[in-house]
């Protein structure tokens, strides 16, 4: 179908819930990159280490679960981890699927980064103020389990 009439892309951006959320997440993300640098993780990465501290183990699935990731990108996620020594595969219980675990070395390595977790968002609570804040959260939490029920 051939679009005849022009876009006006300002006005589309300024109602899109996509391209509004997405930005917003590039901005935070960066954000977080930049002050996790030192541990040198990523927030992605902070993340996903953060998901496994909590269990002795996770598989695939339920960290795609919990994160509202699927399966494929969070593979590509967890092999760089891997990689360095920070999670390593484990036999899981239900042998068709993968699971892992932190190591000692990712543990570690978790620890330094939570400092500069805890800065980056004193940081953006400082900004946006405590109510505004925990307003936002709760309109994203919202908006997830709305978009997932859809």
């Amino acid at each position: 179908m051939e679009v005849t009439e022009p876009i006006n892309h300002r006005l589309i951006n300024a109602k899109d819930a996509c391209f509004n959320v997405r930005k917003a997440a590039r901005a935070v993300t960066q954000f977080y990159d930049h002050c996790l640098e030192p541990a040198g993780i990523r927030a992605t990465q902070f993340t996903l280490l953060v998901s496994m501290a909590s269990v002795a183990a996770r598989t695939l699935t339920e960290m795609a679960s919990t994160l509202v990731m699927d399966r494929t990108t969070l593979t590509r996620n967890l092999k760089p981890l891997e990689k360095l020594g920070y999670i390593e595969t484990i036999e899981p219980r239900d042998k068709r699927s993968k699971a892992y675990a932190l190591t000692e070395k990712g543990r570690e390595t978790l620890m330094k980064g939570i400092p500069l977790w805890q800065s980056a968002q004193h940081k953006i609570i400082s900004g946006l103020g405590q109510d505004r804040y925990e307003h936002i959260l709760k309109e994203l939490d919202g908006l997830t389990k709305i978009i997932s029920e859809m």
